[in-house]
């Protein structure tokens, strides 16, 4: 007596299936303020850096806008990732582009300014309302 089975799948409802596929993961929910690591090679001080999503925001001779700012989800795997602009800007010279794209928290080397001087790389993205976190870091005291 040979026996025939259904394959798993056709044993669930059609609705069922539809809805599983539909449905994916959490997407990355968009924020307000890009919070930034800023650091000085030549003197060795770092910064934290708030980015208002829209606003420029200075650090030494850069200007940076945060276009946009994303975070994923608690239940996700942590990331955050910040598309910025940043330029160079000496008085009497024009504005000289250095970078514009995506930055992500969790892989800095993968998309990362290039500056002999300054280095800057994302730590978080927040809503306004948040507290940022107060871990600013200087040169050593003397």
């Amino acid at each position: 007596m040979t026996r025939t089975l259904k394959p798993a799948a056709l044993a669930v409802p059609w609705a069922v299936l539809v809805s599983s596929v539909l449905v994916g993961p959490a997407a990355a929910a968009p924020y307000e303020v890009a919070v930034l690591r800023g650091m000085d090679k030549v003197t060795a001080r770092v910064s934290t850096i708030e980015a208002p999503v829209g606003e420029v925001v200075k650090f030494g001779t850069l200007e940076i806008i945060a276009r946009h700012c994303d975070k994923r989800p608690p239940e996700e795997t942590p990331e955050s990732a910040s598309f910025l602009d940043i330029w160079e800007v000496r008085q009497g010279e024009a504005a000289v582009s250095l970078f514009r794209g995506w930055m992500y928290a969790s892989s800095p080397a993968l998309s990362a300014l290039e500056h002999p001087v300054y280095d800057i790389w994302v730590l978080d993205c927040r809503n306004s309302s948040s507290k940022a976190p107060s871990t600013s870091e200087g040169a050593a005291s003397r």
